[in-house]
């Protein structure tokens, strides 16, 4: 059974460890997250942006996907399915499907009073739901067009305009972004980070664009309120790089070597391999039932 996201960050806030929110792209990506998790014995968020749900074929697949595999895998630790970056419309959609918590990403939107204004509401009829509510303040940075951003920097007064909304964890930009950090990326901005923890208290606080940020800086991250880290990017290029060899040792050639299941196989494993190294790092090994 999924569960929401809520109990399991609230445990690491005040464990003083990490939780991997790992964004799943398809069946075999949910398959070894779920394997990780259950091999570490971790609490697992399983996410999916709105541009993976479209790719599987909508969010009442992912939601079937994740939720049958977690009942034939006979997985028994907590996974929540939850909602990455999610618009206003998308909110419901998740809902609708099945997801037991949402990320209403409103920090695009043309005002922050915007912002307030939906995730109030959504934090209203989620809850009713039992679905946890993941906000943010302060865009995240990336790459686009060769064009690399280094992300909003959140004002702590306004994570804690939203923190006093009700949101059960709060997503906020601290110079980190999504993708793969350019050489001149200037770090985290741990300043930042602990003025913002000051004005929300024991509210979980999420860390997006969690590929390349040295593990120390990680650590520290944690260790100042950080209890979320989304990991995406970097389960793509290990997977990437499995299925690169699969090709380059020729792999194909043999015996039914073209057969999807055999082709996907390396990249599975080096997704499993990954995640349980991460979860390692963020320090949830052995916490499923905490």
């Amino acid at each position: 059974m999924l569960v929401n996201a809520t109990h399991m960050l609230q445990s690491a806030e005040k464990g003083h460890y990490g939780l991997g929110a790992f964004n799943t792209n398809n069946l075999e990506w949910a398959q070894a997250i779920l394997t990780a998790a259950e091999e570490e014995q971790s609490p697992l968020i399983v996410q999916c942006s709105m541009g993976a749900a479209k790719y599987q074929g909508g969010y009442n697949v992912v939601y079937n996907i994740v939720n049958t595999l977690v009942k034939n895998m006979n997985i028994t630790v907590p996974v929540a399915l939850h909602l990455d970056h999610g618009n206003y419309e998308a909110c419901f959609e998740a809902m609708d499907a099945g997801f037991t918590s949402i990320m209403y990403d409103g920090s695009h939107e043309k005002s922050f009073d915007i912002n307030v204004e939906h995730t109030k509401e959504l934090v209203g009829i989620a809850h009713k739901k039992g679905i946890s509510v993941e906000a943010e303040v302060g865009g995240i940075g990336g790459t686009e067009d060769g064009v690399t951003g280094m992300g909003e920097i959140a004002d702590p007064k306004e994570c804690k305009t939203i923190a006093d909304l009700g949101v059960d964890f709060l997503a906020c930009g601290i110079g980190n972004i999504h993708g793969l950090y350019p050489k001149n990326w200037k770090g985290l901005q741990f300043d930042v980070l602990g003025n913002i923890k000051k004005e929300v208290g024991d509210l979980p606080l999420v860390l997006h664009g969690g590929t390349g940020i040295p593990v120390d800086q990680v650590k520290r991250a944690i260790s100042l309120g950080i209890s979320k880290i989304n990991v995406n990017t970097d389960l793509q290029v290990v997977f990437s790089a499995a299925t690169k060899k699969y090709y380059e040792e020729k792999k194909d050639e043999l015996e039914k070597g073209y057969d999807p299941r055999k082709v996907l196989k390396p990249g599975k494993e080096a997704i499993v391999v990954r995640t349980k190294e991460l979860m390692e790092e963020f320090g949830s090994v052995g916490k499923g039932w905490e």
